[in-house]
C-alpha cells in the first residue's frame, strides 16, 4: 500500500537539517537562529538537492507562529513594562516611527507602492525578542536595568506588531492590497471600525471569562498529576484558542495565542505551563525558521549587493542611533543607549511575519521578503559583534568626559541628593546600590533598625518615588563616580550591592575603596563560580542565592531534629 509521507519528511528533513547547521552556528559563537535559517535555504526551490514540501512547511510554520506568540504572552508582564514604561512606551514607539519612514523612503526611491514601503518600513523596524533575550542571558544582564528597558523597549514593539497585524488586512484594499474578502462599498473607517470592533469583543471576551476559565482548566487538570494531560491542555489551549479566534471573531492566529499565554499567565501553574510547553513550541520555532529560510533566494545577494547594503544599513545603523539619541533624549544614560541600540541591531521573527502578510495581502513584491530575510540573517550574524563592541565604546565615552556630557542627562536634578538631606543621614550610613526586590527587603530591615542609608538605583521612576517617601535616593549608574559621590560613598560605614548586574561590581568596589578605604563592602551575585571569582579578588563579603537559601533550609531542618522527638510516627 502506497503512503503519502510527505508531512513526515518535511519535518524530518527540517529538525534535521536544523539541528546540523543549529549545531555549527552555535559553534561558531553565533544564534541557532542563523543556523534553522541556512538548513530553510538548502531545502528550498533556490538551492539544489532536496526541496520540501513549501506548502505544508507553510502549515507548520503557521503553528510555530501560534506557539511562539503563547510563549511572549505566557511571558508578557505589565509590571516589568510598567517599570520602564517612560523610556520603552514612547522610545519603542518612536523608533518604530522613525525606522518605518527609513524603510519607506528607501522603498519609495525604488519605485514601490505606499503599501510596499508601509510593510517593508514596519518589517525593519523591530527586532528579535529570542536574539535579544539570549544575548542579554549570554552577558549576565537580563535582570540589570538596562536589561529590563532593552526587553520592555521590545515588549512594546511586539505589542505595536500585533497590533499591525491585526489592521493591516483591514487596510490593504487603501493601500492597493488584495481586496478579496471585503466589502467594496466598506469604507476605510466603517472597516477599521468593525475590525476593532471584534479584537474588542475578542480582548472583552477573553478577559471576562477567559482569564478565569482557562486558568481554573488548567488547575483541574493539574490535579489529575499527569504530566502528559497537563502539557496536552496547555498546547490544546495555545492552538484552540488561536483557532477560535480566527473561526469566530476573524482575527489573526497570532494575536489569538498572544491572549492565550495572556490569560494563561494568571494562573499559578504559569511557570509550569511555560516549562513544559517548551520543547514543542521550540520544536515547532526550528520549523518557522526553516520555512522561512525555504523562501529566501540567495540570488539577491548577487544580483541586488548595493539594496541589501541598504537594508542593512538601517537595521543596524538607522534605528539603532534613532534609538540611542531617543534615550538619551528621555534622560537616561549613555550606558542604557548603548545597551538599546545593540539589542535593536537586528531583525527576526515578527520581520517574517509580517513580511509573509505583506506578500499574501500583495502590498510588497517578492523582492521585498527576500531583502528582509537577507537583512535579518546578516543582522543577526552581526549582532554579538555589535553588543561586544558596546564596551569599547562605554570606555571611550568615559574617556572623553567632554562627549560622554553631550549625550548623557542634561542637568537631572535626580542625579543629586537634594539640599535639604540632613547631614546626620550622610554618615555612618549604608549606601545601597540597587533597589529591587532583594535591595527593596534590605531597606525595609535598615528602616525597622533605625539605620540611615542612601539608595543609588538606575530606574529614575524608582528613585523620584524614594524621595517622595523620604528616602534618600540618588539616580545613576554606581559603577560611575558621580553616582558614589552623590551618595556620599566617603562617609558611608557599608556598602551594599544588591543589584543583579554584577558585570560593573568591580568598577564599584574600586570607586568606593578609592573614596573611603575603610568600608564594608557586601555583594550579591548568581552562581559559585563569580562568587568565587569575587571572593579571590576581594571584593567584599559575597552572597549567593542559592547557597543562601540552602543554608536557611538546612539550619531548619537541623534545628527541627534537636528539638525533643514526640514520640509520634
Amino acid at each position: 500500500m502506497h503512503h503519502d509521507v510527505s508531512l513526515i519528511t518535511t519535518i524530518a528533513a527540517a529538525l534535521g537539517l536544523g539541528l546540523v547547521f543549529g549545531f555549527i552556528a552555535n559553534r561558531l559563537k553565533l544564534p541557532a537562529l542563523v543556523g534553522y535559517l541556512a538548513a530553510g535555504i538548502l531545502l528550498g526551490p533556490t538551492t539544489p538537492g532536496f526541496v520540501a514540501d513549501a506548502h505544508l512547511a507553510g502549515q507548520l510554520a503557521e503553528i510555530g507562529v501560534m506557539l511562539m506568540m503563547f510563549g511572549v504572552g505566557l511571558h508578557f508582564s505589565l509590571d516589568d513594562l510598567w517599570e520602564v514604561r517612560k523610556v520603552a512606551l514612547p522610545g519603542a514607539i518612536l523608533q518604530i516611527g522613525a525606522a518605518t519612514v527609513m524603510g519607506m523612503g528607501l522603498a519609495h526611491w525604488w519605485g514601490w507602492s505606499l503599501g510596499g514601503g508601509l510593510v517593508f518600513g514596519l518589517a525593519l523596524s523591530v527586532a528579535s525578542t529570542v536574539v535579544l533575550l539570549r544575548a542579554l542571558e549570554e552577558r549576565g544582564v537580563l535582570e540589570s536595568f538596562n536589561g529590563r528597558i532593552a526587553v520592555g523597549w521590545l515588549v512594546v514593539e511586539d505589542l505595536v506588531t500585533v497590533l499591525v497585524l491585526v489592521l493591516l488586512p483591514a487596510v490593504a484594499p487603501s493601500l492597493g492590497g488584495d481586496a478579496t474578502g471585503a466589502d467594496p462599498d466598506a469604507s476605510l473607517v466603517k472597516t477599521l471600525a468593525i475590525t476593532l470592533g471584534q479584537v474588542a469583543i475578542f480582548v472583552g471576551f477573553m478577559l471576562v471569562v477567559g482569564r478565569k476559565l482557562f486558568p481554573w482548566i488548567l488547575w483541574q487538570v493539574a490535579r489529575t498529576g499527569s504530566r502528559e494531560l497537563f502539557t496536552l491542555c496547555v498546547i490544546a489551549a495555545a492552538v484552540g484558542i488561536a483557532y477560535v479566534s480566527t473561526a469566530l471573531f476573524g482575527i489573526s492566529f497570532a494575536l489569538g495565542a498572544f491572549f492565550a499565554g495572556m490569560v494563561l499567565r494568571e494562573s499559578e501553574l504559569a511557570h509550569r505551563a511555560a516549562q513544559e510547553s517548551l520543547p514543542l513550541r521550540d520544536a515547532f520555532a526550528v520549523l518557522f525558521f526553516v520555512s522561512v529560510g525555504m523562501l529566501f533566494e540567495p540570488s539577491i545577494l548577487i544580483e541586488q549587493p548595493l539594496r541589501v547594503l541598504a537594508v542593512l544599513a538601517i537595521i543596524v545603523f538607522g534605528k539603532s542611533l534613532a534609538a540611542f539619541l531617543l534615550v538619551v533624549l528621555l534622560r537616561y544614560p549613555a550606558r542604557s543607549a548603548l545597551m538599546v541600540s545593540a539589542s535593536l541591531a537586528q531583525i527576526g521573527e515578527f520581520s517574517f511575519i509580517l513580511a509573509a502578510l505583506g506578500i499574501s495581502l500583495k502590498l510588497m513584491p517578492q523582492e521585498g521578503q527576500s531583502l528582509i530575510l537577507a537583512g535579518a540573517i546578516l543582522s543577526i550574524t552581526l549582532n554579538p559583534l555589535i553588543f561586544a563592541a558596546t564596551g569599547p565604546l562605554e570606555r571611550w565615552l568615559g574617556k572623553n568626559r567632554m562627549l560622554a556630557a553631550k549625550f548623557d542627562r542634561p542637568a537631572d536634578p535626580l542625579a543629586e541628593l537634594p539640599m535639604t538631606t540632613a547631614p546626620t543621614k550622610l554618615a555612618g550610613q549604608v549606601v545601597l546600590v540597587g533597589y529591587g526586590r532583594v535591595g527593596r527587603r534590605i531597606a525595609e530591615t535598615l528602616n525597622k533598625h533605625g539605620i540611615h542609608y542612601v539608595v543609588a538605583e538606575q530606574n529614575r521612576e524608582k528613585v523620584d518615588q524614594l524621595r517622595h517617601a523620604g528616602v534618600a535616593a540618588v539616580a545613576g549608574n554606581a559603577a560611575e563616580p558621580a553616582v558614589l559621590i552623590q551618595a556620599h560613598i566617603a562617609k558611608a560605614r557599608m556598602l551594599v550591592i544588591a543589584t543583579p548586574d554584577t558585570f560593573h561590581v568591580r568598577s564599584m568596589v574600586e570607586i568606593a575603596r578609592t573614596l573611603n578605604p575603610d568600608i564594608r563592602i557586601v555583594v550579591r551575585t548568581h552562581n559559585d563560580e563569580e562568587a568565587e571569582l569575587l571572593r579571590s579578588e576581594r571584593m567584599g563579603k559575597v552572597y549567593v542565592g542559592e547557597e543562601e537559601l540552602a543554608n536557611g533550609m538546612t539550619d531548619y531542618v537541623l534545628a527541627t531534629f534537636k528539638e525533643p522527638h514526640s514520640g509520634g510516627h
